[in-house]
């Protein structure tokens, strides 16, 4: 978009007004602009987390056994760490498992001859072979099952995904009505400005130049309506994300949007005014070709 487009000069400002941003169109493009920027930082977050989880478990697996008892849980350990491609081995003692249970079926619920599941945390190295790793261990551990990590949180993994895809949905959805209202817009700027058309065709001006004034004009109250809705939705991502950023730090390893997570919602407004200046020089065009 060029910045004559703008500009536009004296004579052009006097036949079209731009300057006074009046009537629905700044403040339709900076409420789309607000929703747009506020639901993208939402899906650009649920992307985040779900590489950062999908990142956390993607080498982790779960050995486990029925009974932990009886020294079962250290020849777990032992076999695990003797197996090529495990590079960490993390057990689960009884006692934490115990406790851990007991949240579920109540304190005195577990006798002291029950025996107890045991559970061994596995990391693998990056070119280790998974199959093969449960192959060994289930022939160490007759009986144990190598479980991993990244298909207990599937499901969780699907929502945040599906989550994502629908932010992106609901950006292109308010995207088309930004251009609807910018239709709406154009052809009311047509019909008040009628008589004026027509003298500018008598006097042998092309519909082009007619469009450019439309345009510069649509184009401003795009530009006011965009940094409105995008210093809104700036503030309430502050406000929002200040409170609890720290904890989304902690939980999540990392900081919900990076860089070009912020690049990305910084170029939403100017891709708003960019729209709808496009938008209205086709719709104004098409306006005219019918009317001529």
């Amino acid at each position: 978009m060029k910045l004559s487009i703008l500009a536009g000069t004296e004579a052009e400002r006097r036949l079209l007004p731009g300057g006074t941003h009046r009537g629905p169109t700044p403040y339709v493009i900076a409420i789309m602009t607000f929703a747009m920027m506020i639901v993208a930082a939402a899906g650009l977050a649920l992307a985040n987390a779900a590489g950062i989880v999908a990142g956390a478990v993607e080498h982790r697996y779960v050995l486990q056994l029925p009974d932990g008892t009886s020294g079962k849980l250290d020849q777990a350990v032992k076999a695990a760490a003797s197996v090529r491609g495990v590079t960490n081995v993390e057990p689960v003692s009884e006692d934490e498992m115990r406790r851990t249970l007991e949240k579920w079926v109540g304190p005195g619920g577990l006798g002291k001859d029950l025996p107890v599941p045991a559970i061994v945390h596995l990391e693998l190295a990056p070119n280790a072979r998974a199959a093969n790793i449960a192959a060994q261990l289930g022939r160490a551990l007759p009986g144990s099952r190598f479980i991993a990590e990244e298909a207990t949180v599937a499901p969780l993994l699907g929502s945040l995904r599906a989550l994502r895809w629908l932010a992106v949905a609901l950006v292109l959805l308010m995207a088309a009505a930004t251009s609807a209202a910018v239709v709406l817009a154009a052809r009311g700027a047509l019909d008040t400005h009628r008589s004026t058309i027509e003298i500018m065709h008598g006097i042998g001006a092309t519909d082009e130049q007619v469009a450019l004034l439309f345009q510069r004009k649509i184009a401003l109250d795009a530009m006011v309506g965009a940094l409105i809705g995008g210093a809104l939705a700036a503030i309430a991502l502050l406000v929002i994300g200040g409170g609890g950023m720290a904890m989304a730090r902690e939980l999540a390893g990392g900081p919900p949007l990076d860089v070009t997570d912020l690049v990305v919602l910084a170029m939403l407004p100017i891709a708003a005014v960019v729209l709808a200046t496009l938008v209205a020089k086709f719709a104004v065009l098409s306006a005219l070709h019918k009317v001529i």
